[in-house]
């Protein structure tokens, strides 16, 4: 299918792959084969027909033996597996751990309740993104993060360095990172009923963004309520010795209706839901206003600032940022990131960051960054693919309704 979307997306995938952290692509992102990590599941991927690719310096499943456009569609219909162990979970812990995670992120980590999270970014000194990353507050001496595989060893090095100068100022604050745990992505309306015949406990109770360490099909798992498709679903981190078991067990329970799903599936639901990809639509001189991250930033935190670039972002906060986050429907064949938008009159005003054919909505659709003013959701806009120029359109995001499970 080179001239279809399958093709499409999945040269997308490797696009971003060489543009994420150029310093030692080939040594990570395209290291020969017996260079790259596995996951504890990867024997049970091939055995499944996994399409295995290197991502991250990993060796990740891009499909399985059903395409991209019908894995996406399933997901939203019923469910998909994901199996996304090469993002790093670590803990964070001490008395001091809130208050040594403020100076790293934008998020009022303070005043999150015990078992509840959120989505925060990691700045720089000049307000731009160095990461973004799933934070929960397991106690108030207990913070559990994931950040993203791209980013691992910048993000680590980063966290590290920051960690030695606080504790020698006296701080208490210590980590682990979590490698000998699996992470596994279960999304979609099937992802609850489903899980809940492995566990005793009542996952009615557990809304959006909160946390639970429970048992799962007779393991200690680490469980959020949380995912990267705009699907009800869940990420768990299960010990690696039992995570080919637990897989198994979720597909067996959901009788052939829960699909593994591989990262070209996971790429465009996530475009679908708006949500950003780091090295594409967040990058190190991107800021959290700029990415339309506005919503994380803690109110507190836009008072007293604290973290890194704080001076910078909280400028923007009162100016308003030169650039916004938008998305775009598009004619002709989809945008690719670094397709030019201009205004009608032929003027550059943005860029594409992200762009497919949505499976689940059957037409084109993209994000990308334009100049503030000409952000408005209707505007007409002309986007090019390969020099020539297709019509399109500014419209609001998720493309696709997101269908997160929260009190009513």
């Amino acid at each position: 299918m080179r001239g279809g979307s399958l093709w499409q997306l999945g040269q997308s995938i490797t696009r971003r792959l060489a543009q994420s952290d150029k310093k030692g692509v080939s040594r990570r992102y395209f290291a020969s084969e017996a260079d790259l990590k596995k996951t504890a599941l990867y024997d049970f991927h091939v055995a499944h027909g996994g399409k295995m690719v290197p991502f991250a310096g990993w060796s990740m499943p891009i499909q399985y033996k059903d395409s991209i456009m019908d894995s996406t569609v399933n997901c939203r219909q019923n469910g998909s597996l994901f199996d996304v162990a090469h993002m790093c979970g670590l803990s964070l812990k001490g008395k001091d751990c809130v208050p040594f995670l403020e100076t790293l992120v934008v998020a009022d980590v303070a005043g999150l309740a015990p078992g509840t999270g959120s989505l925060t970014v990691f700045t720089n000194e000049k307000g731009g993104a160095i990461d973004d990353s799933v934070i929960t507050k397991v106690t108030d001496e207990h913070i559990y993060l994931v950040v993203n595989a791209g980013c691992r060893d910048k993000d680590l090095a980063h966290i590290e360095e920051h960690m030695k100068a606080f504790k020698a100022k006296g701080g208490d604050v210590s980590w682990h990172i979590h490698d000998e745990r699996s992470l596994l992505a279960l999304q979609g309306p099937l992802a609850a009923p489903v899980l809940q015949h492995l566990t005793k406990e009542d996952l009615s109770k557990l809304y959006f963004g909160q946390f639970q360490i429970l048992d799962i099909n007779g393991s200690t798992c680490f469980l959020t309520r949380t995912g990267y498709t705009g699907e009800d679903g869940f990420e768990i981190s299960v010990p690696d010795e039992h995570a080919v078991d637990l897989a198994k067990a979720i597909l067996e329970k959901s009788e052939g209706k829960v699909r593994l799903t591989g990262l070209g599936a996971r790429d465009s639901l996530r475009l679908e839901a708006g949500l950003c990809l780091y090295g594409n639509d967040m990058e190190q001189h991107i800021s959290p206003v700029e990415a339309g991250l506005t919503w994380a930033i803690g109110k507190r935190r836009r008072a007293e600032g604290g973290f890194l670039g704080a001076d910078v972002i909280l400028q923007q906060l009162k100016d308003g940022p030169t650039i916004r986050r938008v998305g775009f429907f598009s004619s002709g064949p989809p945008a690719r990131s670094h397709s030019e938008v201009h205004d009608e009159s032929g003027n550059k005003i943005g860029e594409i960051t992200s762009g497919g054919f949505s499976p689940n909505l059957k037409k084109n659709i993209a994000m990308g960054y334009v100049k503030s003013g000409q952000h408005k959701t209707g505007t007409k806009v002309k986007i090019l693919v390969r020099g020539k120029p297709y019509e399109g359109s500014i419209t609001k995001m998720p493309f696709v309704a997101t269908k997160y499970y929260k009190p009513t």
